[in-house]
């Protein structure tokens, strides 16, 4: 009977994990391109989701006011930071954030478990687009712009016109230019190129390994080769879906597309992943 209950809390609190993820995705969305207040509500559910995730025991520990600390610190340096450049909260920002959130978490005695799955989660995320997007545009490597155009524009031009025949082409390395319904000129880059998702899906698999203490590397090894392939074709056929909306029905609705399709796509991968994972001892 414990072991069952103990069984089901654990699927309850992989469900509540996969919740939290969706929502500070959506948030962290809705805060660039969508609406803010949207993203607001969002933020509060996620933390409000924190509060029912339910903990064995023998995970509780001392708080450590140092922890704390760290994680107020890191909060506070983040949003005084976006308010004094204006910026508008993007996914780094938002991991920032979130691995300050852990931080508070982890010192606590109540939250300490999930504060360690979020300080790996957010941390992963942050050290992997540091190297993509910092460390290698500062050495004059352009994997980034090659990947959107060979792995992700070419591919999914190739799609489209296997379904239909639409007046699509490529005008620059990650622009393409099409005249549907409204001529129009479009960059596929940044979070299109899907880059964003493979690196919070590592995220989610490094941060649940290590609560969870999991250590049949072979499955987890596996299991983040599949993520990641599923993450990429999963990808082109959203950036596919965005071209097609976007030529016959216009911008303004493949923005509105934009905004939702890619978070409903990450949560369905995600709990597929954290299904996965918590087959793996």
């Amino acid at each position: 009977m414990a072991h069952k209950y103990i069984l089901d809390s654990q699927k309850n609190n992989i469900l509540i994990v996969l919740l939290i993820l969706a929502f500070f995705t959506g948030a962290t969305i809705q805060f660039g391109e969508g609406s803010a207040i949207i993203g607001i509500v969002m933020f509060l559910i996620a933390l409000g989701l924190t509060t029912q995730i339910k903990l064995q025991g023998t995970y509780i520990t001392k708080s450590s006011k140092f922890y704390v600390v760290l994680g107020i610190f890191i909060v506070l340096a983040d949003i005084v930071y976006n308010l004094k450049a204006l910026n508008q909260l993007g996914t780094l920002d938002s991991m920032a954030f979130f691995m300050g959130i852990s931080f508070i978490a982890y010192g606590t005695n109540k939250f300490k478990r999930m504060g360690e799955f979020g300080i790996y989660m957010s941390g992963t995320f942050i050290v992997l687009f540091l190297f993509f997007y910092s460390i290698l545009p500062s050495l004059h490597n352009n994997f980034i712009h090659d990947f959107d155009h060979y792995f992700v524009l070419i591919p999914s031009l190739y799609i489209v016109n296997t379904v239909a025949n639409m007046d699509i082409h490529i005008i620059a390395t990650e622009t393409v230019h099409f005249n549907g319904l409204n001529d129009s000129t479009v960059v596929i880059g940044g979070p299109c190129s899907g880059i964003y998702s493979m690196l919070l899906l590592l995220g989610i698999i490094v941060g649940y390994v290590k609560m969870e203490k999991l250590t049949d590397k072979k499955r987890i090894y596996l299991l983040i080769f599949v993520a990641v392939i599923i993450a990429y074709f999963s990808n082109l056929i959203r950036v596919s879906i965005l071209y097609i909306v976007g030529y016959y029905y216009g911008i303004e609705k493949m923005m509105f597309v934009h905004v939702y399709i890619g978070w409903f796509i990450f949560i369905i991968i995600s709990f597929g992943i954290m299904t996965s994972l918590n087959r793996i001892k």
